[in-house]
C-alpha cells in the first residue's frame, strides 16, 4: 500500500486526482529472469492520469492492470492482487473482475463511487463467475488524507 500511496501523491502532484494502484504477482511462485513473476513482486504501479491523457478510463487500477497483464503476457492475472488507496469504481472493479485477480485490497472507502461494498459490491456479486477476496481499510487513514488534502487545496 505504501508503494500506492506513492503513486496516489504523483498524481496528485501532476494535478490528477491523488488514487494509486500496485499489481503484485502470486505469492509463492517460483521467481526468474525470464519466467514468470516471483512470490508478490511488484508486476506494475500507476497513479490516475485522466486529465493528462484526455482518457476517461485512465484510472490508476486500469493502468495498472494493464501493465501487469501486458508484463505476464497475459489479461488473466490469476493469483495477483491489485492494491489500490481508494475503494474501486465500477469501471475498476469489473477490471479486477474480468482479470481474475485473485485479490484487490484497498484502502479509504468512496462512499459516493465504491463499488467494492460502499455504494455497489461488484467485486462480491455471485452473479459474476469471478469474486476476488477483499481487504479493506489497509492505511485507510493515510489513504484518505492524501485524498482530503488534494481536494482542500483545490476549494481553497
Amino acid at each position: 500500500m505504501r508503494l500506492a500511496l506513492a503513486e496516489a501523491v504523483r498524481a496528485g502532484g501532476r494535478g490528477e486526482v491523488p488514487v494509486g494502484a500496485v499489481v503484485l504477482g502470486p505469492p509463492g511462485s517460483e521467481a526468474s529472469s525470464s519466467g514468470p513473476p516471483g512470490p508478490g513482486e511488484v508486476l506494475a504501479a500507476a497513479g490516475n492520469d485522466r486529465e493528462a491523457s484526455a482518457d476517461p478510463t485512465a484510472h490508476a487500477e486500469v493502468l495498472a492492470l494493464r501493465t501487469a497483464a501486458a508484463r505476464v503476457g497475459d489479461w488473466r492475472l490469476t493469483g495477483c492482487t491489485l492494491v489500490v488507496t481508494l475503494e474501486p469504481c465500477t469501471m475498476c472493479a469489473g477490471a479486477a473482475v474480468l482479470a481474475r485477480v485473485d485479490r484487490v485490497v484497498y484502502g479509504a472507502v468512496d462512499e459516493k463511487a465504491g463499488a467494492a461494498g460502499s455504494l455497489w459490491d461488484v467485486l462480491r456479486d455471485r452473479r459474476l463467475n469471478h469474486r476476488p477476496e477483499v481487504v479493506m481499510g489497509v492505511l485507510a487513514d493515510e489513504c484518505a488524507a492524501v485524498l482530503t488534502e488534494f481536494f482542500s487545496g483545490r476549494r481553497a
